[in-house]
């Protein structure tokens, strides 16, 4: 497995930015003649590609630090990539960076101009959990074009319950929201492009939904609205593949079950 730490200059970022690409290469057992010899490290085909997103108070290094998401992509042949977002929620911040603009436009096009990765949608996936299981969902079905698969762990999925009451300062609420936001201070979230109902129905009914996973400890915090969203989901005839386990909001869960993600993905 080759990791790569990269730094450019992002017109969407408007500064220099770092982000991680685990590459699957040969390892010690494998020769390094036989690198297109095995659809493992078909690089002239291009190999499967997952955006891994972080959650609140991440970046591009948490999935390094926190977990084996090297090992499990080496095993399985699949290239994951890793940016920071901040507290963002994956939105365009009003007057700041253009994390919406970067995941979907600017980074999927500099990856594939640059890495060994396939630029077929239906090759083309996006995880994350906690704010990054919202955020996989969210771009997916905004770009459902460019992502066929999105899996959520632990995911804030009830954005508008997530952000009713949120701790003072944490996220950028008035600048990635802004549009929704009412002169109270509350934010029409139901209904909008940023309600994960509104833009799955709408996908639905135009036959262009990417395919859904869902995982949730049943001690997590988001557990109850992880729940409702499963129940919603079901209840307009849409397939979702659902997991729930022991387990809380934290990386022992997320470990675990992003072997499962990795799994599911790369089914025919």
């Amino acid at each position: 497995m080759a990791l790569m730490e990269v730094h450019y200059s992002s017109f969407a970022m408007g500064s220099n930015i770092s982000l991680n690409v685990f590459v699957p290469t040969p390892g010690s057992s494998e020769a390094i003649t036989d690198i297109n010899a095995s659809p493992k490290y078909d690089y002239c085909r291009g190999l499967p590609v997952l955006y891994l997103l972080h959650g609140a108070f991440g970046d591009a290094f948490s999935w390094i630090r926190y977990s084996n998401i090297d090992r499990y992509a080496q095993d399985r042949g699949i290239v994951v990539v890793m940016a920071s977002a901040e507290n963002s929620f994956y939105q365009n911040l009003k007057g700041g960076r253009r994390y919406y603009d970067f995941f979907t436009e600017e980074l999927p096009t500099f990856i594939q101009n640059v890495f060994p990765v396939s630029r077929d949608p239906a090759r083309t996936y996006i995880a994350g959990f906690s704010m990054g299981g919202y955020g996989a969902w969210y771009l997916a079905n905004r770009r459902p074009d460019l992502f066929s698969k999105a899996a959520s762990m632990s995911g804030a999925l009830n954005i508008a319950s997530v952000i009713s009451n949120p701790p003072e300062g944490v996220f950028p609420l008035e600048s990635a929201f802004a549009d929704v936001r009412d002169q109270d201070g509350s934010y029409r979230m139901e209904g909008s492009r940023y309600d994960l109902k509104t833009l799955i129905a709408e996908n639905h009914q135009r036959g262009c939904l990417p395919r859904l996973y869902q995982a949730v400890g049943k001690k997590d915090i988001l557990y109850e609205d992880n729940l409702a969203m499963r129940d919603w989901v079901r209840s307009q005839g849409i397939a979702l593949t659902y997991e729930e386990g022991p387990g809380a909001h934290d990386w022992d869960f997320w470990d675990e079950y992003i072997r499962h993600i990795l799994d599911w993905l790369l089914e025919d």
